[in-house]
């Protein structure tokens, strides 16, 4: 069993931050392979993904989640059936001004991958914080 967590400053206001976040049609702009994002029935999504697996030629994957946008507290709770028991929670809270915010990620999964599952979380924060950042420049 493998629980992590990370956080990351980032320079829009929390409640830009959320608003983000909370447009699931927004993850491809920010998980690495993601290509789409799909919103249907309540709280679930289904994602397709660009893989390229070890030895294996690269392909696209469609997979089903769950996304529960929880507007008190200012969550995004999240998980994918399976055998893992894939599942973790993206929380904004304010940052050390108005104009910043303090995104954290913690994530549960019964696959241990240690520095494997690590490097992933940051990536998806750096990727959250870019794509954030960049949209509220532009």
């Amino acid at each position: 069993m493998g629980d992590y967590d990370t956080s990351i400053s980032v320079a829009v206001s929390p409640s830009t931050l959320f608003s983000y976040l909370a447009d699931v049609q927004n993850l491809p702009a920010y998980m690495p392979r993601l290509t789409s994002a799909k919103p249907h029935d309540g709280d679930r999504v289904t994602v397709t993904a660009h893989i390229e697996p070890p030895g294996k030629p690269e392909r696209d994957v469609e997979s089903e989640a769950w996304i529960r946008v929880v507007e008190e507290g200012k969550s995004l709770e999240w998980g994918a059936p399976g055998p893992h028991d894939y599942r973790g929670r993206l929380h904004v809270a304010a940052g050390d001004d108005q104009d910043h915010s303090r995104l954290s990620v913690e994530l549960h999964t019964e696959r241990v991958e240690g520095s494997q599952v690590d490097h992933g979380l940051t990536e998806a924060l750096e990727g959250i914080k870019s794509a954030v950042e960049a949209a509220q420049a532009g």
